[in-house]
């Protein structure tokens, strides 16, 4: 995502209603967020669906290496040959 130009970029709600048709166009072109204000104030932002798909995974990468630096941090921690065992319980013989 590239960054928002201020003069194009941050429309009012009511302006967002009215064009919101070709503001999503020129978002697609753009590759650049569209700040939507109400009452003058920043009230959402509008990015593309890609750059949303990315956010989301990078939260969830960050949000499972978080919990497991938590479980190791508590000492739930399993061994390369219990991780092994289980995984040819589960799945069958594993190939080297």
């Amino acid at each position: 995502m590239r960054p928002i130009h201020i003069a194009e970029d941050i429309v009012p709600v009511g302006e967002f209603k009215t064009h919101a048709s070709r503001l999503i166009r020129r978002l697609r072109e753009t590759q650049r967020a569209v700040v939507i204000t109400q009452n003058g104030r920043p009230a959402a932002v509008l990015i593309p669906a890609e750059d949303y798909d990315r956010f989301m995974a990078h939260q969830h990468f960050v949000h499972s290496v978080q919990r497991g630096l938590a479980d190791a941090d508590a000492g739930r921690l399993h061994s390369h040959e219990e991780v092994r065992a289980q995984m040819e319980e589960e799945f069958g013989p594993l190939e080297e």
